[in-house]
């Protein structure tokens, strides 16, 4: 099941979800699926992320539509995608087209360090 993960950083008027929304339909998310945040990337206190990881199960794929709307720094991603692979979770990034179902996807978390060998005694 695709699991969709939505976020802009400000609760007003001037940033919407509805390009996010439309994207994450479009790739075949479930609108019941699909889970939302209204808060700075920065925060780790997002609800919406947090209900996302914890509704998705082992064959799932949490999809996003920018790598940006799932965290703003490269550690927090890391750790986040490595958890998700961890839990028998994919992840996939609609717009830079990162999809860890596939060999690319698969290279881009080895290459991170964060292969399956690299846990190995």
């Amino acid at each position: 099941m695709l699991v969709g993960y939505m976020r802009v950083s400000t609760d007003g008027d001037r940033q919407t979800l509805d390009l996010q929304r439309d994207a994450l339909i479009a790739a075949g998310v479930d609108e019941r699926q699909l889970f939302e945040d209204r808060v700075s990337g920065s925060r780790t206190d997002r609800a919406g992320l947090a209900k996302a990881l914890a509704f998705a199960r082992p064959g799932d794929c949490l999809v996003v539509w920018k790598l940006d709307r799932l965290g703003r720094s490269l550690p927090h991603l890391l750790t986040t995608v490595t958890d998700l692979k961890e839990r028998g979770i994919a992840f996939r990034s609609l717009t830079e087209q990162m999809d860890t179902t596939t060999p690319q996807g698969t290279c881009c978390s080895i290459s991170s360090g964060h292969s399956p060998s690299s846990n190995a005694p």
